[in-house]
């Protein structure tokens, strides 16, 4: 499908709504459907997304400012209906081909009336291509505005349901004064929050991309961390087990082991292959992740830096250690820890690390990290946020459906 983003202006033009289109333009795309940007403003994102320009959609032209000046003094004139008219023609010709139309704000605040009351008539004629209305701010609900806004047409085109629309909001907030506003049925409106570009915000290397990919591991919660080798004194298999009584209680918990095979020692091949069957036997294969298997070559110090990041907590059950390192960089992490209780590592976490016996029952550690995360309201707000506010998953569930 060809779908087209209309807003005043988009980036590299600084603003939240501007924002928004970026990220839904960039994820539209990689979904396979061909994006337009209609805007008076700004400049191409990338070689498949291209950017038609109607000077005339400004909030800041200056024959805009001259109609404005005049609505916000309640007078609607000639030079509104040029305007209008004018728009009417950028847009139509904009719009050829165009399967869907994403309006975001122009038809929820008066910074362009003769913008909005060009769609509307568009709209009206049946001459516009499915239309949805993204109402991130409400100039009729909003108190700075409301001097500016007076009865009647154009400005009774922000509080009308317009009728065929599908009509979506960022928030409850902005769900409950649209449905006062427009006296719809909440039920059809659809609340689509914002939310965060979790690669970007990480930097993460792109390797760490591509892997976090291949795992979906962004979907997962908690994510537990085990930076170590595949050897047998870092008692991976209660890690596994540990991980398997809690997804009973957590049932989107995932574990990552990023280390390779201990090079020193053949029996470790062995212990490998013990602890894929292990998984197996757990029904763990989507949630338990070896990078040994996805990687051949040694994962640098910035990748493993990365996983560090994106994971809720380090689970460290060595039954041997000479020192700890990870116990080091999970704080540099600010990530909690919960490790075997032996010498080194009670040296190195003193009290502040969460202990277990290496030989203790997986159900009884399962229980000592799930009681963090149920009473961690930094953890909690962490994984909810991540699950529910992110990108690609904004995209999956909430954007894509809303275009069948």
């Amino acid at each position: 499908m060809k779908i087209s983003i209309l807003h005043y202006s988009v980036p590299p033009i600084v603003g939240g709504v501007e924002s928004v289109i970026a990220h839904h333009a960039r994820l539209i795309s990689a979904d396979g459907h061909e994006v337009n940007l209609i805007a008076a403003r700004g400049e191409v994102l990338n070689e498949n997304i291209t950017l038609t320009k109607i000077p005339l959609a400004d909030s800041r032209h200056e024959r805009v400012s001259q109609v404005k000046a005049q609505l916000d003094n309640g007078e609607v004139t000639k030079d509104f209906d040029t305007l209008r008219a004018e728009i009417i023609n950028e847009l139509q010709i904009a719009l050829q081909g165009t399967d869907i139309l994403i309006a975001h704000n122009v038809c929820s605040l008066n910074k362009n009336l003769a913008l909005t009351a060009a769609l509307h008539e568009l709209h009206l004629q049946q001459k516009l291509p499915k239309l949805i209305l993204w109402h991130h701010d409400l100039a009729w609900t909003t108190p700075r505005y409301l001097p500016e806004l007076h009865e009647g047409y154009p400005w009774d085109l922000l509080r009308t349901d317009w009728g065929n629309t599908t009509h979506v909001v960022v928030s409850e907030l902005r769900k409950q004064e649209l449905t006062g506003l427009m006296k719809l049925n909440s039920q059809s409106i659809h609340v689509i929050p914002n939310g965060v570009d979790a690669t970007r915000f990480y930097k993460l290397e792109l390797l760490t991309q591509k892997l976090i990919q291949q795992m979906r591991l962004l979907d997962n919660a908690p994510i537990l961390l085990l930076p170590v080798r595949v050897t047998p004194r870092k008692n991976i298999e209660l890690a596994l087990r540990t991980l398997f009584e809690l997804k009973k209680e957590y049932p989107q918990a995932a574990l990552v082991v990023t280390g390779p095979l201990g090079p020193h020692n053949s029996d470790n091949i062995k212990y490998f292959e013990m602890l894929k069957q292990l998984r197996t036997e757990l029904n763990l294969e989507d949630a338990a992740h070896f990078l040994a298997e996805l990687v051949d070559s040694f994962l640098p110090d910035e990748v493993i830096a990365d996983f560090y990041r994106v994971a809720d907590a380090l689970f460290f059950p060595s039954r041997e250690e000479g020192f700890g390192i990870p116990l080091i960089e999970a704080a540099y992490s600010h990530l909690p820890a919960f490790c075997a209780d032996i010498p080194p590592l009670r040296e190195l976490g003193l009290g502040d690390v969460n202990y277990f016996l290496p030989d203790e029952k997986p159900s009884v550690v399962a229980n000592l990290i799930a009681n963090y995360f149920k009473t961690s309201t930094t953890a909690k707000l962490s994984m909810r946020v991540r699950l529910n506010f992110r990108w690609e998953a904004i995209y999956r569930r909430y954007i894509a459906p809303i275009f069948s």
